[in-house]
């Protein structure tokens, strides 16, 4: 009599023991391409780099900053963040500056031109995620409000697990893929999805 195959009795794979991982992973990153490429189609006059602008949302934290604190708050290697700022402040969005607290170090500020590219991009992200959010039902506008908590929540236990700042500021920053692309990946990263199937 021939050996009848035997189940499956593997440990079951990382997407199995963490569904929600995957799906919460691939829903932030559908919806930070999603809102980035909005805001691109949107607003073509704004060719700033991504990195330029999440060095600009640090320093608007967490400024003056020296290049070694950026850097440990972006997660790049110091000559990296050294030769961004170095075109930002040949853009003149940010200035470099003695640090009051050590006279042979410096630090890296936000000038007037800075804040207002910051607060111009950020304006840009809030308009498109009204208009997502506006085409959403009550329900699915009621779920991604009551989602907000525990996404700050997770975004806050990402930054202790690796190091990052844990204050406020610093975790709506992490958040924000997730918060921003919420509407927009709603609205239009769903949509992309099942049109995929």
């Amino acid at each position: 009599m021939s050996a009848q195959p035997r189940p499956d009795v593997s440990a079951p794979g990382p997407a199995a023991r963490a569904p929600e991982a995957r799906l919460l992973t691939e829903a932030v990153t559908r919806l930070r391409r999603a809102l980035r490429s909005s805001i691109r189609t949107d607003y073509p006059w704004e060719t700033l780099p991504m990195a330029q602008v999440e060095l600009l949302q640090v320093l608007g934290e967490h400024s003056p900053a020296r290049i070694s604190d950026l850097a440990a708050r972006r997660r790049l290697a110091p000559s990296t963040v050294s030769g961004l700022i170095g075109q930002m402040i040949t853009a003149g969005l940010v200035a470099r500056d003695v640090d009051s607290a050590d006279r042979r170090a410096s630090v890296v500020t936000l000038t007037d031109a800075g804040r207002e590219k910051l607060a111009a991009w950020t304006t840009a992200h809030e308009r498109r995620i009204d208009a997502a959010l506006a085409a959403l039902d009550d329900d699915s506008r009621t779920a991604i409000g009551n989602a907000l908590p525990a996404l700050f929540r997770l975004a806050e236990n990402l930054g202790g697990e690796t190091g990052e700042d844990t204050t406020a500021g610093a975790a709506e920053e992490a958040a924000g893929g997730v918060a921003e692309g919420a509407t927009e990946g709603a609205a239009g990263g769903v949509a992309e999805g099942a049109r995929g199937r």
